[in-house]
C-alpha cells in the first residue's frame, strides 16, 4: 500500500493512501495568509484541508506515481525558492531535501529543488513510489526500499558522493547537534542549514533550530518569531517572515531579493497566521 502522512495546512495531519485522502486531523491554525492569497482559503477547516490535498493530488500528482517533479518559481520567497537561487548562482552543488514516495533525497538542479520542496507541506511519513524514485534517480534516494526520512544520513550520503557545498532542509531541532559534528568532521565541506515547518515547536526547540540554522522560516511559530524579530541579521517577509542567523544566511536572502527585483513595500498591518502557536 502507498501510504503517506503530511503535516498539512493549519498544522493538521493528513493521511493519503493509494492516492486518496483517508484521514484529516483537526487543524491547529484557523487562518494562513499564504493559503488565503494563493487558494482563497479564508478559514482552515478539516474540509478545506481535505479539498486542498485533493487539489494537489489532481494538479501535480502529489503522493502518486504521476508526481510532477520539476517546477518554476512558485512563491517570491520561500525556502525552496532560496535553494533554487543558490543552485543558479553556483553556491551549492547539492540539496538534501524530502520528497514523498522517496523520503530523503539528493537534488542537484534548481527546478527539481523547486518541484520537490515548493509543492508539499511537511512530510511526516512516506512509502516508496517506484515511478517517483526513478524520476529522482535511484542513486539520489537515501533508501529506495523504505523511503526513509533521515536528513543526517542524507548529508553523509552527499558527502560520500563528493559534494562540497550542501544545503539541507530540516524540521527537527535534534538534527542540529549532529550537523554541527559533521561540520567539524568535514571542514572542507560547506553545510548550509535551512529550517522549515516550524509551526508549533517548543520554545527550547525554537532556540536550538534558530541558533543552528543559516535560514529559518517562521511559519506560524510564535517562538521563532520572538527570537527572529530580535536577532535576525536579515529578515524578508512580514506575514510569514524568513530569518537569517548567519552571514551566509543573510547573503542567501539578499541574493534571492536580487533575483526577484528587490523587496516589496512593507504593509502597515500585514495579515498573520491565526493563532500563532
Amino acid at each position: 500500500m502507498s501510504r503517506h502522512i503530511v503535516d498539512g495546512l493549519g498544522k493538521s495531519k493528513v493521511t493519503i493512501e493509494n492516492g486518496k485522502v483517508t484521514n484529516v486531523t483537526e487543524p491547529k491554525i484557523s487562518y494562513c495568509p499564504l493559503f488565503d492569497h494563493h487558494r482563497n482559503i479564508k478559514e482552515i477547516t478539516p474540509e478545506a484541508v481535505k479539498e486542498n490535498m485533493e487539489f494537489r493530488i489532481k494538479d501535480f500528482g502529489m503522493c502518486t506515481k504521476n508526481r510532477q517533479l520539476r517546477m518554476k518559481d512558485y512563491l517570491n520567497f520561500g525556502i525552496s525558492e532560496i535553494i533554487c537561487t543558490l543552485f543558479k548562482e553556483d553556491i551549492i552543488d547539492c540539496a538534501v531535501m524530502v520528497c514523498e514516495g522517496c523520503g530523503t533525497v539528493l537534488i542537484q538542479e534548481a527546478e527539481l529543488a523547486q518541484g520537490v520542496g515548493g509543492r508539499v507541506s511537511g512530510l511526516v511519513e512516506t512509502s516508496p513510489i517506484p515511478e517517483v524514485i526513478e524520476g529522482i534517480g535511484t542513486d539520489n534516494v537515501l533508501n529506495i526500499e523504505t523511503a526513509e526520512i533521515n536528513q543526517i544520513d542524507g548529508i553523509k550520503k552527499a558527502i560520500r558522493n563528493g559534494y562540497k557545498n550542501i544545503a539541507v532542509t530540516i524540521a527537527l531541532a535534534k538534527d542540529i547537534e549532529e550537523i554541527n559534528r559533521l561540520k567539524e568532521t568535514y571542514p572542507n565541506v560547506n553545510i548550509y542549514v535551512f529550517a522549515v515547518h516550524t509551526t508549533g515547536i517548543s520554545k527550547e526547540d525554537a532556540r536550538e533550530l534558530f541558533d543552528g540554522s543559516d535560514v529559518i522560516t517562521a511559519c506560524a511559530s510564535k517562538h521563532i518569531r520572538e527570537i527572529g524579530d530580535e536577532e535576525s541579521l536579515k529578515t524578508v517577509g512580514q506575514s510569514i517572515p524568513i530569518y537569517s542567523k548567519t552571514k551566509n544566511g543573510k547573503k542567501f536572502l539578499e541574493l534571492r531579493l536580487k533575483h526577484i527585483g528587490g523587496e516589496k513595500p512593507k504593509k502597515e498591518n500585514p495579515d498573520l497566521p491565526n493563532p500563532l502557536i
